[in-house]
């Protein structure tokens, strides 16, 4: 079994049961991290030993906050671009076994859930949320799109949830999970550690769902789908601009909220994201969305939007990104079209 102290793998009772253990970083993941995952999960799949997986990560705080990307940072900077394809390859490749997986897979979304954490929780059978579950696909936030099939799970969303969701990079509560497609069940984080205990002992022909039904509770309204008119009304719209334009003669302060987040956002991340959420719709696997989304996210890699917003973000915390362009109105017609077609040496598989 893969050795890592960033990933603890154990075995008992039948269930497979792996931690992110970087709480200091929010379990960022790491490059070692995937490895171990995808390892354990491969060595699992004969072994009759195991019959349901559990993923959880170590500490109070969350699952995982994302990839690291501090270390996409220093690839871009350094034009390290073969490196960042590289780990997006693995990742991309986790994320897909993840989904198609022969044996049910529990995802306990407890806490921070984002972005690389979405593509390690939102494509297995079963994915939990608890009372501090906080969702997120946040890449436009720093010159980036949603990807880890981020693009899959958003562009299925009902209505134009999706496309709010990516475009601006809002946070879900659990009920905004569940309403949004992102989650299954509702379970109260105390109740955590008697599921997994319950799953270990379960009794034939319980299934892993059944079980996690047993626990699963009813959440507090969702906020989100309070929204879905205006949201469904002006994200709709053809382009970024329009949806900015439709948000701001919207009645709903709330909408004029949203217009206002999307101006200070990445123009060229948000005309990609947009691009991508359409094209994505049309695609009939999450493996065609993702090999998508490897041409897209190692175009934007190669753009400097990407070193500036982990810069504003992450590095220095200004909050105060300087855009190139920086403004939707400023930017070239084709952009998006470039980054969906961005020709590349490999793909995923």
């Amino acid at each position: 079994m893969p050795d890592s102290d960033q990933v603890l793998v154990r075995v008992h009772d039948g269930v497979g049961h792996l931690t992110l253990n970087r709480p200091e970083a929010l379990n960022a993941l790491s490059y070692e991290m995937i490895g171990v995952l995808s390892r354990s999960l491969e060595t699992w799949m004969t072994d009759s030993e195991v019959s349901v997986v559990v993923i959880d990560g170590a500490g109070k705080r969350g699952l995982c906050a994302g990839g690291d990307v501090r270390v996409l940072y220093e690839g871009a900077r350094t034009g390290r671009n073969a490196d960042s394809r590289r780990f997006f390859r693995e990742e991309y490749r986790l994320n897909a076994m993840i989904a198609e997986y022969s044996k049910p897979v529990v995802a306990i979304m407890d806490g921070i859930t984002m972005g690389g954490g979405i593509g390690i929780a939102g494509h297995a059978a079963i994915r939990v949320v608890t009372e501090r579950s906080r969702l997120a696909m946040p890449e436009t936030r720093i010159g980036f799109c949603p990807d880890v099939g981020g693009t899959w799970l958003l562009s299925r969303s009902p209505g134009e949830l999706g496309t709010y969701l990516g475009l601006g990079a809002a946070t879900m509560t659990a009920a905004d999970a569940i309403a949004a497609g992102f989650a299954d069940y509702f379970v109260p984080s105390a109740r955590l550690p008697g599921l997994v205990q319950a799953l270990a002992e379960r009794a034939d022909p319980g299934s892993p769902a059944e079980i996690v039904l047993l626990f699963d509770e009813t959440p507090a309204a969702s906020e989100l789908e309070s929204r879905r008119r205006w949201i469904d009304d002006c994200f709709a719209a053809d382009s970024v601009l329009e949806i900015i334009a439709k948000l701001k003669r919207h009645g709903e302060p709330e909408a004029r909220d949203a217009a206002e987040e999307l101006e200070g956002l990445s123009p060229t991340a948000l005309a990609v994201t947009l691009a991508a959420l359409r094209e994505v719709r049309e695609l009939s696997t999450l493996r065609a969305a993702l090999e998508l989304e490897y041409r897209t996210c190692s175009w934007l890699i190669e753009q400097p939007d990407l070193v500036e917003g982990i810069r504003a973000q992450v590095i220095d915390k200004d909050r105060s990104p300087r855009w190139t362009p920086p403004t939707l109105a400023e930017l070239p017609a084709d952009t998006a079209e470039r980054a969906l077609r961005h020709s590349l040496p490999d793909s995923v598989w």
